[in-house]
């Protein structure tokens, strides 16, 4: 792994890292700030929707510029965000803080995505997506239940290493990643939302993003409440809760690295398919499984297929065409915060008033097997289908 790998692994390792830190602490928050079921969701929410709204003027922005100066402000902005969440004193400064923390990831993140065709040679890319995303699936197996055990000693310790780990990285950026100028992606349309419009006029990108949302709500909603579920149903600590996602995280991080290997061997229609499937199987038997263990086993499956398929999923988003790769990454991560915020809303909903976790692991099955069936009618999983779209993008570009 070289150093820039290196560290676009630690940067998507520290933001899932606040992305999902939340959620495990609900119960805890709940406590503290004294308020519902139904309202604590939107502790993650709103990290969500901050990202969601302002990756759309992001992506279209960081395709004008200098992808490495984008990278650096957002992550010190970042960083101040997430430690400015330690000092919350209610619900709504959290909210505040949240919101500004998904607001700053919203222009350092994405630039991840976008830099790697940049970076790396062609027969090299899927395996950069691979190895990327398993920062995410780190971020799970160990950066969420190191802020969790922080977590037991005080609620705010997660932030405060969580933010000065950004901090550090903002720095390594300055030093490892060359500049990243326009003119890289030569071709994009000039105009600020110009760059939406091959997208708009596309009915496979308008299938693929639809599908994204659809997969992303499910996904998330099941995701966000997960901490509760288990502290609710099995009465295990905040602390134990950490360790039980350290095992699940290791699925996740197993299957992001064997990624690109099962995408070559089954090629990515079948790969999908047989992905959500399994996960809709495994979403419909979760709720009603008697001990902790089989919940742990079957959450191990879970998270490894959802490691397998994310790097699949932002490749074929991205692949849609390299002349606004910065548009397409900024928007395909506003499509899934803004699916967490929708998400984490109605599982809420759902959790509080058929009292658990079914109605939730009802609905996830649901969306999933949705989002398989726009994913199909897209075109975007057809073998050659991504190629031929991008260049039929590119002929239509503004």
């Amino acid at each position: 792994m070289n150093k820039r790998l290196a560290l676009f692994f630690l940067i998507m390792f520290v933001v899932g890292t606040d992305t999902f830190l939340i959620s495990p602490l609900i119960p805890t928050l709940q406590k503290q700030f004294h308020i519902s079921t139904e309202l604590s969701g939107w502790m993650m929410g709103a990290y969500a929707l901050g990202y969601a709204l302002f990756a759309l003027i992001a992506g279209p922005l960081s395709d004008g510029w200098d992808r490495k100066k984008v990278m650096i402000a957002g992550m010190v902005c970042f960083s101040a965000a997430t430690i400015l969440c330690g000092f919350a004193t209610s619900f709504w400064t959290m909210f505040l803080f949240r919101f500004l923390a998904g607001v700053s990831a919203a222009f350092a993140s994405p630039q991840v995505w976008a830099a790697i065709p940049a970076l790396f040679p062609p027969n090299k890319i899927a395996k950069a997506f691979g190895i990327t995303t398993a920062g995410l699936a780190v971020s799970q197996a160990l950066g969420v239940p190191i802020g969790s055990w922080l977590a037991v000693t005080n609620w705010s310790y997660p932030f405060f290493v969580i933010g000065a780990g950004s901090l550090l990285l903002a720095l390594l950026i300055a030093f490892i990643v060359p500049e990243l100028k326009p003119a890289q992606d030569a071709g994009a349309p000039s105009s600020l939302f110009g760059r939406y419009v091959p997208l708009i006029k596309s009915g496979t990108a308008r299938g693929a993003f639809l599908a994204y949302f659809l997969f992303q709500f499910g996904n998330f909603a099941a995701f966000t409440f997960i901490g509760k579920w288990l502290t609710d149903r099995f009465g295990i600590s905040v602390g134990a809760v950490g360790g039980v996602i350290v095992f699940l995280g290791l699925g996740n991080l197993v299957g992001s690295f064997g990624s690109a290997a099962i995408i070559n061997k089954f090629n990515r229609f079948n790969t999908m398919a047989g992905a959500i499937l399994l996960l809709i199987v495994c979403f419909l038997v979760l709720p009603h499984l008697p001990a902790l263990a089989a919940v742990a086993a079957v959450y191990l499956i879970i998270f490894a297929v959802l490691g397998t398929i994310f790097p699949l999923m932002m490749g074929m988003l991205i692949s849609l065409n390299p002349a606004v790769r910065g548009t397409i990454s900024s928007l395909a991560n506003s499509v899934m915060y803004g699916a967490t915020t929708a998400g984490a809303w109605v599982a809420g909903l759902l959790y509080a008033l058929f009292n658990g976790f079914a109605a939730v692991g009802l609905m996830t099955a649901v969306s999933m097997g949705a989002s398989l069936l726009v994913f199909m009618a897209s075109g975007v999983l057809a073998v050659q289908g991504a190629p031929k779209e991008a260049a039929k993008l590119n002929n239509n570009k503004a």
